[in-house]
């Protein structure tokens, strides 16, 4: 990672809703639903919209609070939101975003995050102590997407955001690498690329309509806009996108999707998988793609990767990136030490 704080924005987003994060308690929602923390979407806004409770914002909203916060700035009166992540993981930035709300925006916020086992009720995690702060009290504009990095090694499952004292935010962004419980990794061949089993898009070679991560989300497309699009291409490259894998494994099957590309997905694809001295191994050579279709192959090979290339010739979208196999020993070995 380099200097700039916001490159951790380039990592999935562990809470938002579409990879399984959820909202799971809040102390006040009076104008706005707390739920609207994870949306997927950009926050947006139509103005003079106003309902039984006051102008709607895409965003959590709490009331005015009245405590003593006017005569003491260090006053630890807030308003709190729970969101467990979509899939565990380490945490390297979080965003608190407060796109919207100009006049009502929290003057400072703060992150902590926890890691527990099993599914405790909302109640029970309201209740707990443990938490670890991961973004001390600091201020935030309004308006504004407001980048906090977090330095730190350790895997959590839930984080709580506190605004101080009160008023909304409109989108909560905790950027990270997945990392799930090595016995659902041990039940049998599963998704290496998974963004929820800890797969990462590495690089690719164009972002211009969507970032390429969503190939790697849970579940099937939704629409064309629920996968990774690339510009037109005017030379003779092609594009390409890098998947970092779960860790070292060998690969058995890949399901290549196009669904909802009817007129704009690649007329062919080919995957190369990337050894860890950086060799290469062909995975599967050039083959044509369909539009709107989920294709399966079959990968022959016993080489043991740790990224795989996916190169769509000559551009185009796809939905979704499937790379089925099973770790070796020794990615195990690591996965088991790190989740220690």
């Amino acid at each position: 990672m380099t200097a700039d704080k916001t490159d951790f924005t380039l990592l999935p987003d562990l809470a938002v809703r579409s990879l399984g994060g959820a909202v799971i308690w809040a102390n006040d929602e009076s104008f706005a639903e707390r739920e609207n923390l994870i949306r997927p979407e950009e926050s947006t806004y139509q103005p003079a919209t106003f309902g039984h409770k006051g102008q709607v914002y895409d965003g959590w909203e709490t009331r005015r609070r009245r405590g003593d916060f006017g005569d003491s700035p260090d006053s630890e009166d807030c308003d709190i939101a729970i969101v467990r992540l979509g899939v565990p993981g380490v945490i390297h930035g979080v965003v608190v975003d407060t796109a919207w709300f100009k006049g009502n925006y929290p003057p400072e916020v703060s992150v902590e995050a926890i890691a527990l086992e099993g599914y405790p009720s909302a109640e029970e995690v309201a209740g707990l102590d443990g938490w670890t702060t991961i973004v001390a009290r600091a201020a935030v504009n309004g308006d504004s997407r407001n980048p906090f990095p977090v330095d730190s090694k350790r895997r959590y499952t839930h984080v709580r955001l506190r605004m101080f004292p009160d008023g909304g935010v409109a989108r909560l962004r905790v950027h990270g690498i997945a990392k799930p419980e090595l016995r659902w990794l041990d039940s049998g061949p599963f998704d290496l690329a998974a963004l929820e089993n800890g797969g990462l898009v590495a690089d690719c070679s164009n972002r211009f309509y969507s970032h390429p991560e969503q190939i790697l989300l849970p579940g099937r497309a939704r629409s064309m806009g629920d996968g990774w699009e690339t510009a037109r291409r005017r030379t003779r490259d092609n594009d390409w996108v890098r998947v970092r894998l779960a860790g070292e494994g060998v690969l058995t099957m890949a399901e290549i999707d196009t669904s909802y590309f009817l007129f704009n997905s690649p007329g062919a694809a080919a995957l190369t998988g990337i050894r860890a001295d950086g060799s290469e191994v062909e995975l599967l050579p050039r083959t044509v793609l369909r539009p709107d279709t989920r294709h399966r192959f079959a990968i022959d090979s016993d080489e043991a990767v740790v990224e795989v290339r996916l190169d769509a010739f000559p551009d185009g979208g796809l939905a979704r990136l499937r790379l089925f196999g099973t770790l070796t020993p020794a990615a195990r070995a690591e996965l088991e030490g790190e989740l220690a």
